[in-house]
């Protein structure tokens, strides 16, 4: 007996499906109308094999929207009747346009073969398809067929029957970071609370997003709905703002036709000429194969260079404002306790932080100009071929880079990788991209040992070094840990456009408030822990002999001197100083001496509290009035390989702690994290290593 295999023939108007059904069967088609309405219904039924093939010749359409009666009922019949797959027919000529269509399919999740029709004419025109490289990119079988010559038809028959005997693969159909984010926020509520849906959870969600009339009804009907309803308004805020529009139509329009171009771009080569585009004459000299890389190199090199020159001095008037409020608190409150616990603790340890951030708005401002005006995909797709010399995809490109920023939504968007390898080596080294965070140390030491003009310079080097060692890192962990297939490389190719005032707007104030708001909230705490236990506990003992020797002394000189060795003293024997000479051992071989383990070891909560613990800790030294601040303390008292050597454990060790929390979350687990710690830790330590030991060999 016969087996029963119903396929739906789906695609726009004139991509030659009556003619593919001619070619496949010379049975005479049923012709009829769908219930209810005067569309016309086409079957035909045929032997193939063991199967009785019964194939349905759906209404010929460019959208899976309720426009027309023909989408309606295309639409019904999709969602609503059992069918085992879809050949969704294009015409090879026009793939730009056919594949809007099949965008939308693929958000269906069912079983479905492309056969990408009139080959013959395509191989006249000069286009050139890899099917095999696009079957594989969209994880759905495309066949080249020529319905009009009566080719590829066999084949396209034995893989329906083939994909009909397989369990679902699902289709990889990715939109951009921001949408895949929303979707995946819908997507992880509804597993929690375990609703029961016909449809996956991505379609449901896709559909949610996109305003779907059908699916709104359904859903006010269920419990669910009523904790649901905010997550939805909140997404679609967050794509209005980045969309610049509240119409989601238009909004998943873009992006389904980004993510088009960028299969296109991968899989469809032109061997004669065609009229360029604006975008075409730009990505020529921006994507070029030669060219390409080292113009995005000079774009980060200026973006350092501003971040340094331009970041200095609203830097030193913030610096100035810090010190004076300081000054002002101890005429107030005097030298004594609550004076200092303020001035010295409190406002010190934030004011070092605030200080810094005309250089995080600026580097913030620089890379959302570089992602708004869409740049960032394109560097993405020049540095795939790079990037897997390294063991790398393509697409880890936008996590890695958003690591310049803040490492939490770097390891959230390393989501968008469905590859389970390529993303856990992504999320391996992230850490290794340097955030803002570590921008203000940076800045630090870079301002206290190399002249103003060359500042810039060696920041951008810095930022290349973390980037090239994560590189390494990444082709240590492909070859040795995380073996595993390549996946091939697709992502959005949005049209060139200008930058959004109204978006950056947004980026840079929300990064510049969060920002401000752990200084004022974080890293107040903890400089005021840091300032705790670098003051206690207290030694009278210790403070009366030192006191006797300062009555004993005129010399104004002298009486400085015993000032400062007092505290220095003070300082060893506080808490503080117990735990950096406990740990100290550990440091000493990189040059680092207690103050410096502390630091350090305080940074595991956020890496802003290196900058302020160091100003607790070297501004206990400064008494005179002449003094020019932290850097001229940090270059006083720090050598310069030391300096070249922390600057260097600071690149590679273990991000904060809000970034090692979602880390473990999106890694799958907290051992990944111990092996992130031992990884960043021994990394950190033997490149300090070597960097202290050349250092003095050239200094």
């Amino acid at each position: 007996m016969k087996k029963n295999l119903t396929i739906a023939l789906v695609g726009q108007p004139n991509v030659g499906k009556s003619m593919l059904i001619n070619a496949i069967s010379d049975a005479k088609l049923k012709v009829g109308n769908f219930s209810g309405v005067t569309v016309e219904k086409k079957e035909v039924e045929f032997d193939f094999k063991e199967y009785r093939i019964k194939m349905i010749d759906l209404p010929g359409i460019y959208s899976l929207k309720d426009y027309t009666i023909e989408e309606k009922v295309t639409k019904k019949f999709l969602l609503e009747e059992d069918y085992d797959l879809i050949i969704n027919v294009v015409d090879a000529t026009a793939l730009e346009k056919n594949f809007l269509l099949t965008a939308e399919l693929m958000e269906l999740e069912k079983k479905m073969i492309i056969a990408l029709n009139m080959m013959d004419e395509a191989h006249k025109e000069g286009i050139i398809i890899d099917n095999d490289l696009m079957s594989e990119i969209l994880n759905i079988p495309c066949l080249k067929i020529s319905a009009a010559k009566r080719r590829g038809i066999g084949k396209l028959l034995n893989k329906a029957i083939e994909i009909a005997e397989k369990p679902l693969s699902k289709p990889k159909l990715v939109f951009s970071d921001t949408v895949e984010e929303e979707i995946d926020n819908i997507v992880n509520f509804l597993k929690e609370k375990g609703y029961k849906s016909q449809i996956s959870y991505r379609e449901l969600a896709i559909k949610l997003l996109e305003e779907d009339k059908d699916f709104y009804n359904i859903m006010r009907e269920e419990p669910v709905w009523i904790e649901l309803l905010p997550i939805i308004r909140e997404a679609l805020e967050h794509l209005y703002i980045h969309y610049e529009t509240k119409n989601v139509e238009e909004i998943f329009a873009q992006e389904r036709a980004s993510f088009v171009r960028g299969v296109l771009t991968e899989t469809v080569k032109y061997q004669k000429s065609f009229q360029e585009t604006l975008t075409d004459r730009i990505d020529a000299i921006l994507i070029h194969p030669v060219f390409g890389i080292p113009i995005f190199l000079f774009f980060m090199w200026l973006l350092f260079q501003a971040t340094f020159e331009l970041g200095n001095y609203p830097m030193e008037l913030i610096d100035l404002f810090f010190a004076s409020i300081i000054d002002h608190t101890k005429e107030i409150l005097g030298d004594g306790l609550i004076g200092s616990i303020i001035a010295d603790g409190a406002i010190a340890g934030v004011g070092a932080v605030v200080s810094f951030l005309p250089n995080i708005v600026i580097l913030f401002l620089g890379i959302a100009l570089l992602e708004t005006t869409g740049y960032m995909a394109r560097v993405a797709f020049l540095l795939d071929g790079f990037f897997h010399k390294f063991g790398l995809h393509g697409k880890s490109f936008i996590p890695l880079v958003t690591g310049f920023g803040c490492s939490v939504p770097a390891y959230m968007a390393a989501r968008t990788l469905k590859n389970h390898t390529d993303r856990l080596i992504t999320l391996f080294i992230i850490g290794f991209m340097s955030c803002g965070a570590r921008l203000p140390i940076y800045v630090l030491f870079t301002g206290a040992f190399f002249p103003q003009e060359k500042a810039g310079n060696v920041l951008f080097l810095i930022y290349i070094a973390g980037a090239v060692f994560g590189l390494i890192a990444a082709k240590v962990l492909k070859t040795f840990v995380f073996k595993g297939k390549d996946e091939p490389f697709v992502m959005e190719m949005p049209k060139y456009r200008l930058p959004s005032l109204k978006l950056l707007w947004h980026t840079v104030s929300t990064q510049a408030w969060m920002y401000l708001k752990k200084a004022g909230t974080f890293i107040l705490a903890a400089s005021v822990l840091v300032w705790f236990a670098s003051n206690y506990p207290k030694n009278p003992e210790l403070e009366k002999e030192y006191a006797k020797k300062m009555e004993l002394t005129e010399n104004k000189a002298e009486k400085t001197a015993l000032e400062n060795e007092l505290k220095a003293k003070l300082l060893k024997e506080s808490y503080l100083g117990r735990i950096g000479k406990a740990t100290e051992p550990f440091f000493a071989p990189l040059g680092f001496d207690w103050k410096l383990a502390v630091a350090l070891e305080a940074g595991l909560a956020a890496k802003e509290v290196v900058v302020s613990t160091l100003g607790v800790l070297y501004a206990l030294g400064e008494t005179n009035e002449t003094s020019q601040g932290l850097k001229e303390q940090i270059k006083k008292n720090i050598p310069p390989a030391a300096a070249a050597a922390f600057i260097v454990f600071v690149m590679l060790y273990l991000p904060c702690f809000a970034a090692s929390a979602v880390f473990t979350k999106e890694a799958g687990g907290v051992k990944y994290l111990i092996y992130l710690f031992l990884m960043t830790t021994a990394s950190a330590w033997t490149m300090s290593f070597i960097t202290y030991h050349a250092a003095k060999l050239l200094i």
